[in-house]
């Protein structure tokens, strides 16, 4: 409906003003940045599963860990994104895995299998709003994709169906895994795990130990690339976000800064990481996830809430929303569900981190769009090269064959058009 570089704090921006847009924009760069600390403590703790680790050197491993993602997405985000290509399919390949043998072992333990399966809910349904919270986490991250909505071609059509269709693949994916997970062992032995998959796996295969071995190895060595991968991506749109922020004048300067060799926002970069290492070392699991899901939720109603004031303003008139009133109404009913799903203790973290933006907000925010920054993001010339940059990685390349291959047989022509 708005075709604008920010997604979220674009949308609240034009329907009430700066300070809105700046807040939405906070939140949203907050719960990012919380998610960036996520990843360090869920690669600590499935590293545990091969070695013990005392506080130290699990401190050590998270800043390596962390240093090591700072260096890739400065280098570049060709470099980044070659490197998510990577792992993004050697992720998936252990998830493969452990479907197959999971599901093999429950064929042939189909009363083992039962057992743990039933109750259904062993504890009732008591804690569903804080255990949703939680999952919750997993699915979120379609937001950033409508953040460069104003360069990509006919935005109304493509994001949507982007977003359906990543969504989709994540939930067939979580559920295949999470049904064969809880096949293989019963909740209170997942619970008491830091590597469940790794540990089902090895379950799975018992019968035959070195085989059982070499798996939970495959597949607790894939849960490390998957954690590393999804931080990767992560990282590479928190700093596209800030960078937005930046442009648009609602963000300090500074996060635009860019990198006279690499051409990278890298102080935007450095500042990120650095403070979601601190975080990741002070915090826990549950503590981040939580509050970054708050931010979320802050960020997803205020989305969902501006329709509103938007339709208010005139773009009835030039947009026809599918859903009418039904989908941003659910939106913002849902959204307030997940906030009152959090613990008092999470909310008051939340609210107090949104209010040191105000500060920040009115002492270093120039409060109008930097024109050089804008131009840079929006130009043809910039886009075409950013465009072609992601055909030279070779995923994306395959698929660009793939789609190539796919009209000849329908005997249409391939488009050449990079922003496409």
């Amino acid at each position: 409906m708005l075709p604008k570089v920010g997604g979220p704090y674009a949308y609240a921006h034009a329907a009430w003003g700066t300070f809105a847009g700046f807040v939405v924009g906070w939140s949203l760069w907050l719960a990012e940045w919380l998610s960036l600390a996520v990843f360090p403590v869920a690669f600590t703790n499935y590293l545990m599963y091969f070695f013990s680790l005392d506080w130290t050197t699990q401190t050590i491993v998270k800043t390596l860990f962390v240093v090591f993602l700072i260096v890739t997405n400065i280098v570049g985000v060709k470099a980044a994104g070659r490197t998510n290509d990577v792992l993004t399919l050697v992720k998936l390949v252990p998830l493969l895995f452990f479907a197959v043998i999971g599901s093999l072992f429950i064929a042939s333990n189909t009363s083992v299998a039962s057992s743990n399966y039933s109750p259904f809910a062993p504890f009732g349904f008591g804690g569903f709003g804080a255990a949703l919270v939680l999952i919750f986490w997993a699915y979120a991250g379609f937001e950033i994709s409508t953040i460069p909505a104003e360069e990509i071609k006919d935005p109304s059509k493509t994001i949507p169906r982007a977003i359906v269709l990543g969504i989709l693949i994540v939930t067939v994916f979580y559920l295949v895994t999470n049904i064969v997970l809880f096949g293989v062992m019963p909740s209170t032995a997942l619970a008491a795990s830091t590597a469940p998959l790794a540990k089902a796996t090895n379950t799975a295969l018992l019968a035959i130990p070195t085989v059982a071995l070499i798996g939970g190895v495959i597949v607790g060595g894939g849960a490390l690339v998957s954690v590393t991968g999804s931080d990767e991506s992560g990282m590479i749109g928190t700093s596209r976000l800030g960078y937005a922020l930046a442009a648009d004048g609602l963000f300090p300067r500074v996060f635009a800064k860019i990198h006279p060799k690499f051409k990278t926002p890298y102080l935007g970069i450095i500042i990120q990481a650095t403070t979601a290492l601190v975080a990741a070392i002070v915090g826990n699991l549950t503590l981040l996830i939580a509050t970054s899901v708050f931010f979320m939720a802050v960020a997803y109603l205020a989305t969902s809430a501006s329709i509103i004031s938007l339709r208010k303003k005139g773009l009835k008139a030039q947009f026809h929303l599918r859903g009418s009133w039904v989908i941003p109404s659910l939106g913002v009913i849902f959204s307030i569900y997940l906030i009152t799903q959090c613990t008092p203790t999470q909310i008051a973290l939340g609210l107090i981190m949104l209010a040191v933006g105000v500060p920040i907000y009115i002492k270093y925010t120039p409060k109008k769009e930097i024109t050089e920054l804008k131009e840079e993001l929006l130009s043809q010339e910039s886009r075409l090269r950013r465009a072609a940059s992601q055909e030279e990685r070779f995923l994306a390349h395959l698929l660009w064959h793939i789609k190539k291959y796919y009209r000849r047989s329908r005997g249409k022509k391939q488009t050449s058009d990079h922003t496409e």
